[in-house]
């Protein structure tokens, strides 16, 4: 790692390795694309009004019930041959055993790739309980102390094409933006984000309008948050070369929103075109922002002009980990409070809302962190039990996979 770095955007197509990328190649889960598919995609499953969750039963692989079918694959972390007599496996864990799970995103495949913060390796998850987790590609070079390491993944937009993966990741002397494939070198996309011992914590995700948006933490110095010369404690908008969106409050600054304490979750919508962002203030309650062009959202010290929040939301939602957005339905999840809480958005523009907050998943599965929607209609989180916080229990860390429901089903406990 060269002891300079530069700041801002950097070249897409420079393949410069300033981090060592490893890639191994499990012929039984990768395909020749780059996609470690699943050969049975899940059903689709939709509602328009998602208010409860019930389990999900397993898809039925090709030639069988549940656990046939497929590619066959050497077990890996998370797999489970058989159960123990007597015990019962829950048909939502589809990942046991993993190390710090953070980033996540689902392939075209239905599978799901999923970053370990402190480790950098990315490992395949199928949307199935029981399959191995095979670790793909693994990221060197991080810092992982305090809370960095590779902290958010996102696809890019023309994935079909292009096959780009984007992680958000700390190294020794900054936070930055990389690209990379499933086989491929490592680029640096957009560097010289500043990093402290603590408040690393960040996001990424592409907007609706194509837009790389990038959540930075305050870097555990607040007064960076109120800067506007500085990149932390904010939401950039970036291209996905890296380059300021030319629509940016200023053209030529990445700088989108500012006065952020640490951005916990990121979550788009398309129609119409919004990003929320959830965080976490000094007394751990959550705040849901509607991130405007702009806007001070009042880190450390409110001031007159600072945007209130969407929503506050109550105290069953502490110290969130992640949001998603489906079907006008917000979920965030809750680290403090073991839970996932669904609020509905309602109106638009200025009359917009987050109405009826509650918890549609209660403490089952611990400490929440990410949550992601996929085109499926599922939902894919992971568990934060060993951070420190938590109580955790012998197959954590954890993935856990849900459906959206609609009518009456009861929600796991």
């Amino acid at each position: 790692m060269p002891s300079t770095m530069h700041t801002g955007p950097m070249p897409h197509l420079r393949r410069v390795a300033l981090l060592v990328a490893t890639a191994t190649t499990v012929s039984a889960c990768a395909s020749s694309s780059g996609d470690p598919s699943w050969q049975g995609a899940p059903p689709f499953q939709s509602e328009q009004n998602p208010v409860q969750i019930s389990p999900l039963l397993p898809p039925q692989a090709p030639g069988g019930g549940a656990g046939s079918g497929g590619p066959s694959s050497s077990p890996g972390r998370g797999s489970s041959s058989s159960p123990s007599p007597g015990k019962t496996e829950d048909p939502n864990v589809v990942a046991k055993h993993l190390v710090a799970p953070v980033g996540l995103v689902i392939l075209p495949s239905g599978s799901a790739l999923v970053g370990e913060r402190t480790t950098g390796k990315i490992v395949s998850v199928q949307p199935v309980a029981g399959r191995p987790t095979p670790t793909i590609k693994q990221l060197t070079g991080l810092d992982t102390s305090g809370d960095g390491g590779l902290l958010d993944l996102a696809l890019s937009p023309h994935y079909d094409e292009d096959k780009l993966i984007y992680a958000y990741i700390t190294t020794p002397t900054d936070n930055r933006v990389i690209d990379f494939t499933l086989t491929g070198a490592v680029t640096p996309v957009f560097t010289g984000i500043p990093k402290g011992a603590t408040g690393n914590t960040g996001r990424i995700a592409f907007g609706a309008d194509g837009a790389l948006y990038v959540g930075t933490g305050d870097t555990g110095r607040p007064a960076l948050a109120a800067d506007p010369a500085s990149l932390a404690g904010k939401v950039l908008r970036i291209s996905d070369i890296g380059n300021p969106s030319p629509d940016n409050p200023s053209p030529t600054s990445p700088v989108f929103t500012r006065g952020h304490h640490a951005v916990d979750g990121l979550c788009v919508m398309d129609n119409p075109s919004l990003v929320l962002d959830v965080e976490a203030q000094a007394d751990l309650t959550t705040e849901v922002n509607v991130l405007t062009p702009g806007s001070n959202y009042g880190w450390p010290k409110p001031a007159s002009s600072s945007k209130s929040p969407l929503a506050t939301l109550p105290g069953t939602a502490r110290n969130p980990g992640g949001c998603a957005i489906a079907n006008q339905t917000v979920f965030v999840t809750s680290l403090d409070n073991k839970q996932l809480i669904a609020a509905t958005l309602t109106g638009a523009g200025t009359t917009l809302k987050l109405a009826n907050p509650h918890a549609v998943v209660g403490s089952k599965y611990g400490r929440l962190r990410t949550i992601v929607v996929a085109p499926d209609g599922a939902l894919w989180l992971t568990t934060s039990n060993k951070d420190g916080h938590g109580k955790p229990i012998a197959d954590d860390e954890r993935v856990i996979r849900i459906v959206l429901n609609g009518g009456g089903a009861t929600s796991p406990a």
